[in-house]
């Protein structure tokens, strides 16, 4: 199906964060947009109010009439769909064109400059930073993101301009679909085993995707990686990491709650940068975003300012609370190289202060992949409250549960297993000096309650 003939889609699966900018992009282009989701979330919300026809049970009865026309409706859908899935099934069977989310974002990134970043961890922080430089500088972008910005409250970014931001998702293979112009790779630690099966699959995964990028476009590598890249004749590749490679940190200096450093680039070197988002790990993020952004010519003042006015994405190190008293944030990290990162990053800025997690281990998969990598990150805590296990889109394993990473805590570290339903009920019965809310599963529903809770213990 040509662009031209497109006069509708329909998203299996549009309240996920990814899908969700899609959905925006195209109605933003004036399609009649219509979807499904599992659930009814302030997400969800937010799309029928910008104009999305959506509902929240298996019914083909219930898809918009404009999207039952196989000539003129393009069907978007996530991989977390089963394929049992009803509406997918009369999509399939009734001719429907049917794409997966990655497959049209690679579309884009052929009509476009697509400036994409890819790894385990690191890559919405990384790409919205990009976004943000780009943004606000000369050159401006558009923008999918895997995370709501705090600068503009969305994932989408819309512009006139050439080129676009995109957050190159590596589950099921996503991002093979993408041809990037530029490309960061933040990290290469294995995950989703349950598709790939091995360490080197994924390894091979990333490679690939290297292939991938256009002659005369970039890549940028974090120095410290396992994976070989394989690139295309006329492809330049740059490396970083915080203290050495093409692109790297100087002069950093971390007090009274801000953080500043030196950014220096075989390009230009950029003084006096300022992270807007003070936290340690967004220095390393902030280096590989400023890089791509400079070798697209953004100005030196411009990296400045796009770093010192940069706010952070919703549920990345995100403080709900910050007093002499008392600190509260949550954090998506759930993947143990994540929560380590986590786990340091705010060790350093409350160094004589006791820390408490509660984190909510994500895919039984992934926990009986990694549990005492789990257990080791968070090891550098005070205090660990582990609830059980979110299953996402996977059944339970026998013998896999939160206990495997709470039997091999450090000894010295204080720890408790309780049940999701009883972690407001904890918080209001205790008192805490730092206390962060990490996962990515559904905890993160209840961090505004706690904050609530946490707020009128404070006032008595």
């Amino acid at each position: 199906m040509e662009a031209k003939d497109i006069k509708a889609v329909y998203f299996v699966g549009a309240g996920g964060i990814g899908m969700s900018a899609l959905v925006r992009y195209f109605i933003h282009s004036g399609l009649v947009v219509g979807g499904y989701d599992k659930t009814p979330s302030e997400l969800t919300h937010r799309l029928e109010e910008e104009g999305a026809q959506i509902h929240y049970e298996e019914n083909v009865d219930a898809i918009p009439q404009a999207c039952l026309d196989p000539k003129h409706c393009l069907v978007v859908y996530t991989p977390a769909i089963p394929a049992e899935h009803k509406e997918l099934q009369y999509f399939r069977q009734n001719g429907f064109e049917i794409q997966k989310r990655a497959q049209v974002l690679g579309t884009l990134t052929r009509q476009m400059k697509g400036l994409c970043v890819a790894g385990t961890h690191g890559k919405t922080t990384t790409s919205s930073m990009c976004a943000h430089i780009m943004h606000q500088s000369h050159l401006d972008c558009n923008a999918f993101l895997g995370g709501i910005t705090k600068n503009y409250g969305t994932n989408y970014i819309v512009s006139n301009s050439d080129y676009v931001v995109i957050e190159a998702d590596e589950f099921d293979r996503s991002f093979h679909w993408l041809s990037p112009w530029m490309s960061v790779i933040t990290s290469t630690d294995p995950d989703h085993l349950d598709i790939y099966g091995t360490k080197e699959a994924y390894l091979e995964s990333f490679r690939h995707y290297t292939e991938l990028i256009q002659p005369g476009g970039a890549l940028i590598i974090h120095r410290d990686l396992e994976m070989k890249d394989h690139l295309q004749d006329g492809v330049r590749r740059y490396d970083y990491a915080l203290s050495e490679g093409d692109f790297h940190a100087e002069n950093i200096k971390i007090e009274n709650g801000e953080i500043t450093f030196d950014f220096i680039s075989p390009i230009e070197n950029v003084l006096q940068v300022q992270l807007g988002q003070p936290i340690p790990i967004n220095i390393e993020n902030g280096i590989a975003a400023m890089a791509m952004a400079q070798l697209n010519g953004c100005t030196a003042d411009e990296l400045r300012n796009g770093m010192n006015t940069y706010g952070g994405v919703d549920r990345r190190f995100d403080f709900a609370i910050k007093t002499p008293e008392l600190v509260f944030l949550s954090d998506y990290a759930h993947h143990p190289k994540e929560i380590y990162q986590s786990a340091r990053s705010i060790r350093e800025l409350y160094k004589n202060r006791h820390i408490t997690a509660i984190f909510q281990p994500h895919l039984y998969t992934r926990t009986r992949d990694f549990y005492q990598d789990f257990a080791d990150a968070l090891s550098q805590l005070d205090e660990v409250i582990l609830t059980e296990i979110y299953p996402a889109r996977e059944q339970p394993i026998e013998g896999v549960t939160s206990e495997l990473i709470y039997d091999r805590l450090a000894p010295g570290v204080e720890k408790q297993l309780v049940k999701k339903d009883e972690v407001l009920s904890l918080v209001k019965s205790r008192s805490f000096d730092v206390l962060i809310v990490l996962g990515a599963g559904d905890l993160d529903n209840q961090v505004p309650q706690m904050t609530e809770i946490l707020r009128s213990k404070m006032k008595k």
